[in-house]
């Protein structure tokens, strides 16, 4: 009597990319909610004694030049980075998203009208809209947040758009419509949750632009404004000390790219596990 040999069943194998950038946006996201509870220092505290210090037990990356400890600055940094960078990519993707649903659900000269202001949104860059609201209202962490919000609106808006025009030719939406369901119910109860698989993916993809945009504009000095430390500004400030204190410069532009290396990895990731063609191609 020979014994049978049962098959094992395949196992899902996750992306490297996906598993790299989940650990480097969690090490940001931890770093960002610690600072809410604990920092080694205070961030804003001042001591010119010890300005340049090199790192030890009580300094465990060394301080600035006026003193500052710079993980404490580094932590809050995170913070005000994952902030704006939620609020503005909550924002616009809501916006963004409503607006594709709209295009696609009702078509004709609508869409053609959605998708117009989208290329119009395209065309008008972050920085110069941050620039502008700086000027009305002065510099500040919300006309920040507004300003991503604004470039991140028309992405949503096509990407939504696209899949939804998809999802529209189902044969599942077309019982929903024979049975007298009108095209906005339609889109919040079928479109809306077969599209949220390609919005959620672009969502962490825009959350390492929004990242880099905000640290573009903390440097020129349009984000969140002293004492609250920025990724961004931090390195403003160290440009003047490049050669007698290069740290300063090294360790937030490590945390830039850190993050923005993140969620762009995390973001590929999720698209090679939810892609059905990339999923069959494995």
């Amino acid at each position: 009597m020979t014994a049978t040999t049962v098959p094992k069943a395949p196992g899902l194998k996750l992306p490297v990319n996906l598993i790299l950038g989940a650990v480097l946006v969690a090490l940001v996201i931890g770093a960002a909610a610690l600072s809410l509870l604990w920092t080694p220092h205070d961030y804003t505290a001042m001591n010119v004694r010890n300005k340049f210090a090199a790192p030890d037990a009580t300094f465990w990356l060394g301080t600035d030049q006026l003193g500052r400890d710079l993980v404490s600055q580094l932590m809050v940094g995170a913070r005000n980075s994952m902030a704006v960078a939620l609020a503005a990519v909550l924002l616009g993707g809501s916006i963004g998203t409503a607006l594709g649903l709209l295009a696609a659900a009702i078509g004709g000269w609508v869409e053609d009208l959605v998708m117009r202001i989208a290329d119009i949104g395209f065309a008008f860059p972050a920085l110069l809209f941050a620039i502008m609201l700086a000027a009305v209202f002065g510099p500040s962490l919300t006309n920040a947040v507004l300003a991503i919000a604004f470039i991140n609106i028309p992405v949503f808006a096509r990407v939504s758009r696209a899949a939804a025009n998809q999802i529209w030719t189902r044969e599942y939406v077309a019982a929903a419509r024979a049975a007298g369901l009108n095209r906005f119910a339609i889109s919040r109860d079928h479109i809306l949750p077969n599209i949220a698989a390609p919005v959620i993916v672009q969502a962490t993809i825009e959350f390492a632009v929004a990242i880099l945009a905000e640290a573009a504009l903390s440097y020129l000095g349009l984000g969140a404004q002293p004492p609250s430390p920025t990724w961004g500004r931090m390195l403003s400030e160290a440009q003047t000390l490049m050669y007698q204190a290069p740290q300063l410069a090294i360790y937030p532009g490590l945390c830039i790219v850190i993050a923005v290396m993140g969620f762009g990895l995390l973001g590929d990731g999720l698209r090679d596990v939810t892609d059905p063609r990339l999923v069959r191609e494995r």
